[in-house]
């Protein structure tokens, strides 16, 4: 499926995978860095600091947190094996966008 962002009044479209129960625990966690974009979805706003990590991610992604309208609310680069990535700001969604080629416009447009 497709979501498109909006950042710095740009609208940037992102294919990504709908997490699911199980599989919003597992995240990137021992993928190759060719796998799926994912998307990260809440019913309400989350609040927890340390809600990411990249133990055992073995490359470098793009997170990127959302509102509820898809309005990027922070963005970083996170480098494999970081025990925790905090946000402050309450957030709807997550994606998470592995550095590869085909991703190389998306994450431009970030960094």
């Amino acid at each position: 499926m497709k979501i498109i962002v909006k950042h710095k009044n740009k609208r940037i479209s992102i294919l990504v995978r709908q997490t699911g129960f199980i599989s919003r625990g597992i995240g990137l966690t021992f993928k190759s860095c060719n796998t799926s974009n994912l998307l990260f979805t809440y019913s309400r706003p989350v609040t927890l600091e340390g809600t990411l990590t990249s133990v055992f991610v073995f490359f470098d992604f793009l997170a990127i947190w959302l509102d509820k309208d898809n309005n990027v609310i922070d963005y970083r680069m996170v480098k494999p094996f970081t025990l925790s990535i905090k946000q402050n700001k309450p957030f709807y969604k997550i994606v998470e966008v592995p550095v590869n080629s085909r991703n190389t416009q998306i994450i431009k447009q970030f960094v």
